[in-house]
């Protein structure tokens, strides 16, 4: 009957041996197993939140770009507007200006027909004067008159 009493010695020191585990042992894992549990799922809500956090500034990223590109396609259709009026104005100036040099040519022809003119009628004078010269100091002869005169009016 030995094996009873080493039976119960045996389930005795168990029962101590459980009790002492559940008592010291069991408590100091149970709370590092929870506080390993509780760093894993903070650990987790970070990566979630990070995951988050990029996604949302990646959406920032794509928004920036796409108005950074809206402006520079803004500036570039402003500054085609500026160049297409510099080109219109610098038109304008040289239409303005060909008109100007057409008004001018057309008063130095206007002026230089007006000396022409005025040359032309001193010629005839000078001419009429000569003619009439030549018809005095002829004698006054009808045939010899209509004569100097024809040849007077075939050198016109």
């Amino acid at each position: 009957m030995n094996i009873n009493a080493t039976l119960l010695g045996q389930a005795i020191t168990f029962a101590i041996l459980v009790w002492f585990t559940m008592r010291f042992v069991w408590p100091p894992i149970m709370k590092a197993m929870q506080d390993r549990a509780r760093r894993i799922a903070d650990g987790l809500a970070a990566a979630e939140q990070g995951q988050q956090k990029f996604n949302q500034a990646e959406k920032e990223y794509e928004a920036r770009v796409n108005e950074g590109r809206q402006q520079a396609a803004g500036i570039v259709a402003q500054a085609h507007k500026q160049g297409v009026e510099m080109i219109e104005a610098a038109k304008d100036a040289a239409r303005d200006e060909g008109n100007r040099m057409i008004e001018a040519a057309k008063h130095e022809i206007g002026r230089e027909r007006e000396q022409a003119r005025e040359q032309l009628k001193q010629q005839v004078a000078v001419l009429a004067l000569a003619g009439a010269e030549q018809i005095l100091m002829r004698e006054v002869d009808r045939k010899a008159h209509s004569d100097l005169l024809a040849k007077i009016s075939g050198g016109l």
